[in-house]
């Protein structure tokens, strides 16, 4: 994988991500061959967005290679509050560290900040836009439990503002997949993600507002929150809350194979009985984001190359 940052997954080829999915089983498989590979790296945190997972799965990849994190903490403790702007914000956090990770609420501002800086910049979210940190997690989980050819996907829930989603619709139009998206009318897929995902050669997409019509069909369900913070009218929200759940009814008509996935958190779109079920992968998906990110942070500390 020869990149200085990862913006978004639309930059990611099919053998980039091979290369991030086979070291991470490396690293999966003996966690210990990977301790001492970045002794004394530093990795900088910059979250301008609440996070649990994806913030403590990159300081405890960070830690397992044998690195540290510096973090900048809460947006309003740092000098942001103080008017910084987040060019200059990222240009001193530069300083401290080998490499940066960065959330931010606005839509483009990973790809903003990775013009002012010469370290390796991962984006952790920016806004609705991309999270290509947890598309490689996602294409890991499912190539582990149903693998990445001759696939069928479906992608349920908020579409419209998901960023997770976005990064991963691109990502799959790598391998032969039959991407179903499931949701409301006013939480569909962007318009010009489907318009980019349609310019791909031999990518089948479908979009449908019930699961029914297609789930007999899944290989793969992956399920997201209706995200409430995104939504910039309250009414708007309640229109749709609560309108795509799964609970065991839902699924008698599944094929026994199906894998469950989500992002998390989760609120109320799985039901907790499902967690008992061998559907449910959801849990291992955020516990594969440690090899995963430890992979990642590996390959773009040492150039690309997997081995020193």
């Amino acid at each position: 994988m020869r990149h200085d940052h990862l913006i978004t997954s639309k930059q990611l080829s099919r053998a980039d991500i091979e290369t991030v999915l086979d070291r991470a089983a490396e690293i999966a498989d003996d966690p210990a061959a990977a301790a001492d590979r970045h002794t004394n790296a530093l990795l900088g945190l910059l979250f301008f967005e609440p996070s649990t997972r994806t913030k403590m799965s990159f300081e405890t990849a960070m830690k397992r290679l044998g690195g540290n994190v510096v973090d900048m903490g809460s947006v309003e403790s740092s000098s942001v509050k103080k008017g910084e702007t987040l060019a200059d914000t990222v240009r001193v956090i530069e300083g401290y560290a080998d490499a940066l990770v960065l959330r931010h609420p606005k839509q483009g501002a990973a790809a903003m900040a990775s013009e002012f800086v010469d370290v390796p910049l991962l984006n952790a979210g920016d806004g609705a836009g991309h999270h290509p940190t947890q598309t490689m997690l996602d294409l890991y989980t499912i190539r582990e439990n149903a693998g990445l050819d001759d696939l069928t996907i479906g992608i349920m829930g908020d579409l419209k503002y998901g960023r997770t989603v976005h990064s991963l619709a691109y990502a799959l139009t790598n391998f032969d997949t039959r991407q179903h998206f499931i949701s409301p009318e006013s939480l569909q897929l962007p318009r010009e993600v489907v318009y980019d995902l349609h310019q791909q050669d031999d990518t089948q997409i479908r979009e449908h507002e019930a699961l029914e019509s297609v789930l007999s069909s899944l290989d793969v369900l992956y399920v997201t929150r209706i995200q409430r913070e995104r939504f910039p009218d309250e009414n708007e929200y309640q229109k749709v809350a609560g309108e795509y759940q799964i609970d065991l009814e839902t699924l008698e008509e599944a094929s026994d194979d199906l894998t469950i996935m989500h992002p998390l958190p989760r609120v109320d779109e799985i039901a907790p009985e499902i967690d008992e079920t061998e559907h449910a992968a959801y849990f291992e998906q955020a516990h594969n984001g440690v090899p995963v990110r430890m992979a990642l942070l590996d390959l773009l500390l040492s150039g690309g190359e997997a081995d020193e």
